[in-house]
C-alpha cells in the first residue's frame, strides 16, 4: 500500500458509540488527526497492559502469541488497516521469518496489542484516515466523564503511594488487569510531577 500515514496509540477511553466497550485512539503520528477504534473489554485490557508496562503473572493470549512467534524466528514487521465499512476497520499484520513475508488479515484491535508488543509500525491507509479521521482536543480523549466511574470507586489520587502499590499488585494477582491499568496510570503521573 503506497498511500498510507503512520500512526501512534493514543490510549483507551470509554466509547460513547457502544455501551460497555472502549475506544481505542490512534493518532497520526505527524498530524492533529485521530482515529476512534470500538473495541471489546478484554481488547482493552490487553492493550492497556501492554501501554502501561505491566507484566501479568502468566502470560494473557497476546503475550502467549508474540512468545510463540518469536520462537519459531517470526517478526511482525508492521500493522496496516487497510479497510474501513460500516464502522468496522480491518487490519493486515506483515510477518516476516527472514525468507519469506506473510501477511494475515486480523481485528485491528488484536493486531494492535501485538503491535504494542513487538514495538513494530502500525499505519493506515490514506483514504481512512480522511473518512475516519477526527481531530480532537487532548482533554477530550484522556478525561473520562465522573458519571463513567462506579459509584463506590475510591479515588485514585486521594490514595497513598503504598496503598496505590499494594491495590495494583492485589489487581495484577486477581488479573483485573483494567484495574491494575489505571493505578499504574495515577502513579505514573505522581512519577512525572516528581
Amino acid at each position: 500500500m503506497k498511500n498510507r500515514v503512520k500512526l501512534k496509540v493514543l490510549g483507551l477511553t470509554y466509547s460513547q458509540i457502544k455501551k460497555g466497550a472502549y475506544a481505542l485512539v490512534l493518532a497520526e503520528e505527524n498530524g492533529p488527526r485521530r482515529i476512534p477504534v470500538v473495541i471489546g473489554v478484554s481488547e482493552a485490557q490487553s492493550i492497556a497492559i501492554s501501554l502501561e508496562g505491566i507484566i501479568p503473572p502468566r502470560p494473557i493470549t497476546h503475550d502467549l502469541f508474540v512468545s510463540f512467534a518469536h520462537g519459531f524466528g517470526i517478526r511482525l514487521k508492521e500493522v496496516c488497516i487497510y479497510k474501513f465499512e460500516n464502522g468496522v476497520f480491518s487490519s493486515e499484520m506483515i510477518f516476516d521469518d527472514g525468507s519469506r513475508e506473510i501477511r494475515l488479515d486480523s481485528r485491528t484491535s488484536d493486531a494492535i496489542a501485538i503491535a504494542l508488543r513487538t514495538r513494530s509500525d502500525i499505519y493506515v491507509a490514506q483514504e481512512i484516515i480522511e473518512e475516519a479521521g477526527v481531530v480532537y482536543e487532548e482533554r477530550e480523549i484522556w478525561e473520562p466523564a465522573e458519571t463513567e466511574k462506579s459509584s463506590g470507586e475510591k479515588n485514585l489520587s486521594k490514595c497513598s503511594r503504598k496503598e496505590l502499590e499494594e491495590r495494583l499488585e492485589r489487581a495484577v494477582a486477581s488479573e483485573e488487569y483494567e484495574e491494575a491499568a489505571r493505578i499504574q496510570e495515577e502513579l505514573n503521573k505522581r512519577n512525572n510531577n516528581l
